[in-house]
């Protein structure tokens, strides 16, 4: 008498795993063919000189070596790279957060502010970056106008090397809407009781903030900090657009070296042997990013103080 049950129960176990599997088979098709097979064969490629239409040759190792000792443009190129991540990074996670905490008042119109503040992201690229590139212009450009108003000299915006990247920096930060959203959605769960028990206990707003949302908040900033670090070291369309990499490396960023490399001079192998050095490097920031994340990370129900 309990011997069918039992037998039942494991054939609806195994319908419903071979179900999962089925809803799950599209998905991981797709992975595999449109992200884990091209990687693998950017790795193989690297090892070759090819230009997309020849034979291919085996060169080994020849394309890194070339990379990291003839090349005068990659170190400038990795350099600017990390240096516009970090930037935007830092400061979008700042801007973010405190928009979200503005927006998440009980203000006028507040569905308004925050179509506003997210529709930046959802914009064409090209089409934001033509619009910041009449903005930046030297000579006929809105800001260097109300410059130029005030009794100012133009300034080189796009063409100035020291300039180049915080000049970017501005616009990536503007784009961050996405970001916004998703720390209002984190701010709009942090429970309000314990902010009502810390404000009867006599804690100011600034305590609260520290003390109560920046803790909760942890796994969000955490989230947005490692998505915002993948799409900035993975940047392209500011030298595509508006710099064209220039002036000298300062926006030669290294997914622009990979496009030069392999599309435009048709050297295929050497473009991915870049594409396998971003891709460490990216690993690299996340990994550091994943292994100190449990010393601030704060999940509900942790004994950390």
């Amino acid at each position: 008498m309990t011997v069918r049950p039992l037998k039942k129960k494991v054939k609806y176990n195994r319908a419903e795993t071979r179900t999962a599997w089925l809803c799950l088979l599209p998905s991981v098709i797709g992975l595999v063919c449109i992200t884990y097979l091209p990687m693998i064969a950017s790795f193989a490629l690297s090892l070759f000189k090819w230009n997309g239409l020849g034979q291919m040759t085996f060169i080994g190792l020849d394309n890194y070596i070339k990379l990291f000792t003839n090349d005068s443009k990659f170190y400038g190129s990795l350099w600017t790279t990390v240096q516009y991540a970090g930037m935007s990074v830092l400061l979008s996670i700042v801007y973010s957060m405190i928009i979200a905490l503005l927006l998440n008042r009980k203000i006028p119109a507040r569905g308004f502010f925050r179509a506003i503040f997210y529709l930046p992201y959802v914009l064409p690229a090209m089409a934001v970056y033509l619009g910041w590139k009449w903005l930046y212009d030297y000579n006929h450009g809105f800001l260097n106008y109300v410059v130029k108003l005030l009794g100012g000299a133009p300034i080189k915006f796009l063409d100035s090397s020291t300039l180049v990247t915080p000049s970017l920096t501005f616009i990536a930060v503007w784009l961050s809407g996405n970001l916004i959203v998703i720390f209002l959605a984190g701010l709009q769960n942090v429970p309000r009781t314990y902010h009502e028990a810390a404000e009867i206990d006599g804690a100011n707003a600034w305590q609260r903030f520290w003390k109560i949302t920046i803790p909760c908040m942890t796994p969000i900033i955490f989230y947005n900090l490692l998505m915002s670090l993948v799409s900035n070291l993975q940047v392209i369309t500011p030298a595509l657009s508006l710099t064209k990499g220039g002036p000298g490396t300062g926006s030669y960023y290294m997914c622009y070296m990979l496009y030069q490399q392999a599309f435009k001079s048709h050297k295929y192998g050497y473009g991915s042997a870049v594409a396998v050095v971003l891709f460490v490097l990216i690993a690299f920031f996340t990994a550091i990013l994943f292994a100190t994340s449990k010393s601030w990370i704060f999940y509900e129900g942790d004994d950390k103080e």
